[in-house]
């Protein structure tokens, strides 16, 4: 795929994260892995410099679910053509007062994983991995590899035949259009893919969402 060499996953360890190398029997399977910049990790730089269609590569979001003052980390994996509905559809389903995405030091700490090469497979087990049917209908997908100097590719459906995985309808939706007037800029980031979206403080948030980034569990740390 692309202009790069994919060689079995197994054959370079070195371009995997560690929970990732030690989940790769969970996959029922192939898996592939090739090496990449790491500088080019995000999605629409990856895709734009190895000739990777969009449609054909996947981003893992880390979501923090908060009801009742405890918190749930999940993961939502959709085409980097669509978004994840995170506070509608996935707050509801995991039965949350709020939904959003999770700090990136949180999601990097608690995966253990490269921020920029967060993948479904090697996460905890006790997250839910939520998968949008278009991923698992894919005959094959890119994701990351655990660090961002390297990338997977693996069929849709062995990533929803992940213990923890379910495949939830409606997962990614559509992005919104373009506003014709706005002058085009090239993106470098898919729209999950955003300092934002991994929950860096934005520059002016209302005071729920500040509360909300700043009140963490405990054995999170804090800034």
């Amino acid at each position: 795929m692309g202009s790069l060499t994919w060689l079995p996953a197994t054959e370079r360890p070195d371009l995997l994260g560690a929970p990732v190398a030690a989940a790769l029997s969970l996959l029922p399977g192939p898996a592939w892995v090739a090496e990449i910049d790491a500088e080019l990790a995000d999605t629409a730089a990856f895709c734009a410099a190895y000739d990777i269609p969009l449609e054909i590569s996947a981003n893992c979001v880390v979501v923090a679910a908060r009801r009742a003052g405890q918190t749930t980390l999940a993961a939502c994996v959709v085409l980097a053509t669509t978004r994840a509905d995170v506070n509608g559809l996935v707050r509801r389903h995991l039965g949350a007062r709020k939904a959003s995405f999770a700090p990136q030091d949180v999601a990097v700490a608690e995966s253990g994983m490269e921020f920029g090469g967060i993948t479904p497979v090697g996460l905890p087990a006790d997250w839910p991995v939520l998968i949008d049917p278009e991923v698992e209908a894919a005959d094959f997908v890119v994701i990351g590899s655990g660090i961002r100097g390297g990338k997977l590719a693996v069929a849709g459906s062995l990533l929803a035949a992940l213990p923890a995985a379910e495949v939830l309808d409606g997962l990614g939706q559509p992005l919104p259009e373009p506003d014709p007037s706005a002058p085009a800029t090239p993106p470098t980031r898919a729209p999950d893919d955003s300092d934002v979206g991994w929950g860096d403080r934005p520059g002016e948030p209302a005071d729920d969402d500040r509360r909300y980034l700043e009140d963490r569990p405990p054995h999170w740390g804090s800034d």
